[in-house]
């Protein structure tokens, strides 16, 4: 049996080919400076401190005190723009940055209205809090082994409603997240959380920060981080753009929904109904088309790809997470090796150089992608390889 080590080596070998092409690497490119000025959008009056940040990245800043902030060296490309001040409503905006240079990004936030009965700190944290607590860190931190080692720091800004099987979170400032499984710390910026026993669906934006660390916990997050990255939604986008799935263990399949699923309101949802048939994708060009320009792709296709990722099987935990949740729509009896699904509600959905989606949401996926949350996220700029 191959050891860890080989056939870490083994795929290096293959991802070479991966990082040193035109359509990975960022550098090539050059970069962007992001500036601009956060304002009230009702007085006009600048918005000292309020965060502005590459979601999902390592990069951002803070406004000073005439509400102006910069963030350099920026990969063009998709990026998605996030600002949040305490007392507005937040705002995003999704870029496909396409020149090197300066671009002038201004925001004018309109102030939030505060909803006095939910949005609250909850100074005591009786038994119901509790409860509620577990389950949105079962939901939002993931299930995953690395979930163990992810610790929220500051709980006390969470309240919560519904019932724990019908659950809604508020966050009345952004959540400082530990991640010792991986090696980060997370400033979340959480605007909307739901969970029922079926489905669940958030929205907001990470902010990425390396923790300092011995030489053994470096070398341990660098391992899990390579854990985590391979066999990924963003491993398979890469791979998908270098022409090669099967040389990154990926196989793919065709396969027709019999029924329609709900549009979500997120990147994850249950896997949909699918025919019990499955149709080898043996060229590339049935679901990956040229886009507007030379460093973008189309991803377009019907019904549903199902993703099965040779490199690693399924885990006890997923299968335990998966039965509970009673999600058995992608999941084929045979072989255990790692199963997804991804399917397009919106369209077509534009991928650029560095694997990102122009349109977060423009991608839905089920099975293992939706298994791995926030204790298995990295940096969207982070490549096994660098």
């Amino acid at each position: 049996m191959m050891s860890y080590r080989l056939f870490f080596t083994t795929l290096l070998l293959a991802v070479g080919t991966l990082a040193a092409s035109p359509n990975a690497h960022s550098q090539a490119r050059g970069t962007t400076t992001l500036v601009g000025v956060v304002t009230d959008a009702e007085t006009g009056v600048p918005l000292p401190g309020a965060n502005v940040i590459i979601a999902g990245s390592t990069r951002g800043a803070a406004a000073d005190e005439n509400g102006r902030y910069e963030i350099r060296n920026v990969p063009i490309g998709a990026q998605r723009l996030y600002v949040s001040v305490v007392g507005y409503e937040a705002g995003t905006r999704n870029l496909n940055l396409r020149e090197p240079g300066i671009e002038v990004i201004d925001f004018a936030l309109t102030p939030a209205p505060i909803d006095i009965g939910e949005v609250v700190v909850e100074a005591e944290r009786d038994e119901q809090w509790l409860r509620r607590f577990e389950r949105f860190k079962e939901a939002f931190i993931g299930e995953t082994p690395n979930a163990a080692d992810v610790e929220i720091l500051n709980p006390e800004v969470l309240s919560f409603s519904g019932r724990v099987s019908n659950l809604t979170a508020y966050a009345a400032e952004p959540l400082e997240i530990e991640n010792n499984a991986l090696g980060y710390r997370l400033t979340y910026f959480l605007k909307d959380f739901q969970t029922t026993r079926s489905r669940t669906r958030w929205d907001g934006e990470p902010l990425f920060e390396e923790l300092e660390g011995s030489m053994q916990e470096q070398a341990a997050w660098d391992r899990r981080r390579r854990e985590a990255y391979l066999g990924s939604f963003h491993h398979l986008m890469l791979a998908l753009l270098a022409e090669q799935p099967e040389e990154q263990q990926f196989r793919l399949y065709l396969r027709p929904m019999t029924s329609t699923p709900a549009v979500s309101d997120g990147p994850f949802a249950p896997a949909p109904q699918l025919s019990g048939q499955r149709f080898p994708l043996s060229d590339l060009s049935e679901i990956l088309e040229p886009g507007e320009t030379n460093d973008e792709r189309l991803l377009d296709f019907q019904g549903a790809v199902e993703v099965v990722y040779t490199g690693a099987t399924e885990s006890d935990a997923y299968h335990a997470w998966q039965q509970s949740r009673q999600q058995q729509g992608g999941r084929r009896r045979g072989e255990r090796f790692q199963t997804s699904q991804i399917w397009l509600e919106q369209g077509a959905a534009t991928i650029d150089y560095k694997g990102d989606i122009v349109d977060p949401y423009g991608v839905t996926r089920s099975g293992y992608f939706a298994f791995k949350r926030i204790a298995d996220q990295l940096p969207k700029e982070y490549r096994p390889w660098l």
